[in-house]
């Protein structure tokens, strides 16, 4: 049974109005008997389902119209005055002032003078003028030596440049004077002599020597350029005894691409030509002269971790004086990999070029040459090497590289045969080193450790352990198997800073023959002991301009052989002061 709700409404809405109108006051309307047949129970049945999209068929859906709004603005006075919004306060540090110039002067045992001074000065928006003046001077006082054993190097160096924003250029312009003494006479010199002929012999020699260097160089780069970057350089290099030296170089750097590939390509053209008055042992006058010209192109490749560097370098080498023309090839591969990120990057490669020797540059690192050499270039063929390098934390740093170098032409530094006549020139009394060349090949093994402990402390240490084998020659000449360094530097406080670096450095071989004795003792190769220095240094910053400072050099008073018989200085004391300042 079903039951109409909106029809059983509207009856009894109906009955309602009609009981309200026709009732009247105290009618008695009856009664009346309803019986209910059932209730109503309603089922599932009964409910609709309402549809998604309801279909509207009322007349209201029909196009609506397009209603137009607009705005009547008016000023409305407001008496609103806002406050002033107020910065928090932010503390600054104090901003260092960085100075053009400075001044350093400082004196100590040995008589050891130091002095230098630095001016920058800039001329106008773009361009600027500078210069610098260092002396370094000892007194000598070497313990045991018996010739005179000062040493002078003073120098001066100018500038003018230019900086743009396409490009920079500067010239220099320089002069250095050394003045060395060939103070390392044999042990037992002239012992089979008699006691007033060694006097004189001793007395007789003039171990002093003088060098002198003249420079002119300039340098432009460019920062939208194929070429990148050229310097050109000339130095005319001389001595006391008649010896001189020109040497001059262009290197242009170009970089341009090809298939979306950056080609850069170094060029080199490097010329030195001199001459020495005689031989060592005769009067035959030396000269040489050497032109090498040089291109080496190369291109990188980089996918995700790897990076890949391929080139190769083309020499050609022209020997004046020999006539003795070479053509040289040299590989320029170098790959790295990271392996784990920055932690850890593998890198390896092989490497090789044409390294031309000058007088100035062999005097730079040994200056007791005598005045006689044979000067030669060194065809470094290939250096493979391969290593890892990275991080061990955020503050430490790490380097371990092993290599194979295999050169042609290698200079070594070996002492001079000797005589004990007193004809001979000031620098034959075995007192004196040559250069002899040897088909070397070396296989060393570096390993490097840098460590930031915090902005007030720094530490680094590294080594070099290295084995040799040569063609000629029965040793490697004063090359040594095992070099050390290490170095720590830290600021104490605001005012006062420090640092230590030692270094070792491992036995070396040497020769000497007094040629009249050759015949009676052995006089094979010399063994030069190892040895460790300690240096130190500590400082005062007195003011922003003023610091006062004090060096401590070979603190363990060891007078050791950097070359045979030639002892260094023992402890030294340097106390100095360096001042900054404004023009």
């Amino acid at each position: 049974m079903k039951i109409n709700f909106n029809n059983v409404i509207t009856v009894v809405l109906f009955l309602t109005f009609q009981f309200s109108f026709a009732q009247k006051k105290g009618e008695n309307i009856g009664t009346e008997v309803v019986n209910v047949v059932k209730p109503y129970t309603p089922t599932i049945s009964d409910a609709f389902k309402v549809k998604e999209t309801p279909v509207l068929d009322d007349e209201g859906n029909t196009k609506k119209e397009i209603i137009k709004y607009n705005i009547f603005s008016f000023p409305v006075a407001s008496t609103f005055t806002p406050s002033k919004g107020k910065a928090e306060g932010v503390e600054k540090e104090k901003q260092v002032h960085l100075f053009n110039n400075y001044a350093t002067f400082g004196g100590g045992n040995y008589g050891i003078f130091n002095a230098e001074l630095f001016v920058n000065q800039d001329l106008g928006a773009r361009d600027y003028v500078g210069g610098m003046f260092r002396h370094l001077s000892s007194q000598g006082g070497i313990k045991g030596v018996e010739l005179t054993n000062s040493f002078y190097d003073t120098s001066i160096d100018l500038t003018y440049g230019i900086h743009e924003n396409d490009l920079s250029w500067n010239v220099d312009l320089g002069y250095q004077n050394q003045i060395y003494n060939w103070y390392g006479l044999p042990v037992g010199f002239g012992s089979s002599l008699t006691p007033n002929d060694r006097a004189n012999l001793v007395n007789g020699i003039n171990p002093q020597q003088s060098y002198n260097n003249i420079y002119l160089g300039s340098k432009i780069e460019f920062n939208e350029n194929v070429i990148k970057e050229a310097s050109v350089k000339f130095n005319h290099f001389s001595d006391a005894f008649g010896s001189s030296e020109n040497r001059f170089y262009v290197k242009p750097s170009l970089e341009f691409n090809i298939s979306d590939k950056a080609i850069k390509t170094n060029i080199i053209v490097d010329y030195v030509g001199g001459s020495f008055k005689k031989e060592y042992w005769n009067t035959n006058p030396i000269k040489y002269g050497f032109t090498n010209f040089g291109i080496a192109p190369s291109f990188a490749i980089q996918q995700d971790d790897l990076t890949l560097n391929i080139g190769v370098g083309i020499f050609y080498s022209s020997d004046k004086e020999n006539k003795n023309n070479k053509f040289l090839i040299y590989p320029q591969i170098n790959a790295s990999y990271k392996v784990v990120g920055n932690l850890m990057i593998f890198y390896a490669g092989a490497k090789g070029n044409l390294e031309q020797n000058t007088y100035m540059d062999f005097v730079s690192e040994n200056p007791y040459l005598s005045p006689t050499l044979n000067i030669a270039p060194t065809d470094k063929q290939y250096d493979i090497f391969a290593g890892l390098k990275g991080k061990l934390t955020n503050s430490v740093s790490y380097n371990i590289r092993g290599s194979y170098v295999n050169e042609r032409n290698k200079a070594l530094f070996k002492s001079n045969d000797f005589t004990e006549n007193i004809a001979n020139n000031d620098y034959a009394f075995g007192n004196s080193f040559q250069v002899v060349y040897d088909d070397t090949k070396t296989v060393s093994l570096y390993g490097e450790l840098k460590a930031d402990f915090s902005d007030d402390v720094t530490f680094g240490i590294d080594g070099t352990f290295s084995s040799y084998t040569n063609n000629f020659q029965s040793e490697a000449w004063n090359l040594p198997a095992v070099k050390l360094n290490a170095k720590i530097d830290f600021n104490v406080t605001e005012k006062w800073y420090a640092g230590v670096n030692a270094f070792y450095v491992g036995e070396r071989k040497d020769q000497k023959i007094n040629t009249e004795l050759s015949t009676l003792i052995d006089q094979g190769p010399t063994t030069l002991d190892s040895y460790f220095d300690i240096n130190a240094h500590l400082g005062f910053k007195y003011s922003d301009r003023l610091t006062a400072f004090l060096r401590a050099n070979n603190i363990t008073n060891k007078s050791y052989q950097k070359w045979l018989d030639y002892p260094v200085q023992g402890f030294q004391v340097v106390l100095g002061a360096n001042y900054k300042f404004d023009f």
